[in-house]
């Protein structure tokens, strides 16, 4: 099995982007200093369209924990819908009960509704209460990838928490390494944990191109930079495909 990047994407221009870098997948969101959540139906769209790599949207009504009411779990229905009828690849969610474990009634009704779409689960994962019991739970449930950081801060610190994963699971799902995932990192982070598929921004500050600039309004906190953004560098996403291929 050849190894895979995956670029969360948080806009049109990122998952183009990521596609011109040679990316193998996209987890398209939005709003990633809350660690991402549904992006808009629009975005969705223009990827499915303009796009020939796999599109997952992220489908997360908002940020915080992964307890849910249950209109917010009617949006995550919804949003599932929507990216069925349109034509996406999968979906990635992911959904805990107040004891941190797998909401295993709500992830049976995520199944059915997405299929025959594929269902991957998200970094929920890293804030259940044990690892390796979530993840026999979300096997048994049928879905077909996890993200983690093996229920650490980054990729890297959780490296050998993920080598459990992998080697737990078996082949029965993809166990895919997230977060701080870089140029730096990822071979040792491949060689210790065995996986075949990486997930990353690989985002860059973009400044601006604003002339007029009225610095005494905000639209965001007082630590925004309202003139500039992060998106994912093409560049970046190449050295980054290169250096799994060397691997």
């Amino acid at each position: 099995m050849e190894y895979k990047l995956e670029i969360c994407a948080n806009s049109i221009e990122s998952a183009i982007a990521a596609e011109k870098g040679g990316a193998d997948r996209i987890e398209l969101c939005a709003n990633l200093g809350e660690g991402g959540t549904t992006p808009s139906y629009g975005q969705i769209k223009q990827c499915i369209e303009k796009l020939q790599l796999e599109v997952w949207p992220l489908i997360r009504p908002r940020g915080g924990d992964f307890l849910y009411t249950n209109t917010e779990f009617e949006n995550i229905i919804e949003d599932i819908s929507y990216c069925k009828k349109i034509g996406c690849h999968g979906i990635v969610t992911g959904i805990l009960d107040t004891n941190g474990n797998i909401d295993r009634e709500r992830c049976i009704k995520i199944i059915a509704a997405a299929s025959p779409m594929p269902v991957a689960f998200h970094r929920a994962f890293d804030m259940s209460n044990q690892l390796s019991k979530s993840l026999e739970t979300i096997i048994k449930l049928g879905f077909v990838r996890v993200l983690t950081s093996g229920g650490k801060e980054n990729a890297f610190s959780g490296a050998y928490e993920i080598a459990k994963l992998v080697s737990q699971s078996n082949h029965r799902i993809e166990i895919m390494p997230g977060g701080g995932v870089n140029a730096e990192n990822i071979t040792e982070i491949a060689n210790i944990t065995r996986a075949k598929s990486f997930h990353t921004t690989a985002k860059s500050i973009v400044n601006s191109k604003m002339q007029f600039r009225n610095v005494d309004s905000k639209m965001g906190n007082n630590n925004t930079n309202e003139f500039a953004y992060e998106q994912t560098d093409t560049n970046k996403v190449r050295v980054l495909k290169e250096i799994i291929k060397n691997l």
